[in-house]
């Protein structure tokens, strides 16, 4: 049960990762700082998308229009956060 707990942790750790990944590799494409004409920037941006976007999209449909401003990102970040927080807070205990 431990180690179910701390794997838990560790990938709600590395999907924050990618979800910070995501954010900055796509403010990189939009200010032309990386080609996505380059086939590994590509694939990165690709993976990042298809690991974050159902989640993502499920946020924005909950959001109202801010215009060219997207928190989705940061709501997710929040999100996860919160739900680490209430793991160590409340499920650690019965378990240790």
């Amino acid at each position: 049960m431990i180690a179910i707990f701390y794997l838990t942790l560790q990938i709600l750790k590395l999907y924050s990762y990618v979800v910070i990944a995501n954010v900055m590799i796509s403010w990189l494409v939009a200010f032309n700082v990386l080609n996505t004409q380059n086939r590994f920037v590509y694939s990165i941006l690709q993976m990042t998308y298809r690991l974050t976007d159902p989640i993502l999209n499920k946020i924005r449909s909950f959001l109202p229009n801010l215009g060219s401003l997207d928190i989705s990102a940061v709501i997710l970040l929040l999100l996860i956060w919160f739900i680490e927080m209430c793991m160590k807070l409340y499920i650690a205990p019965i378990i240790f």
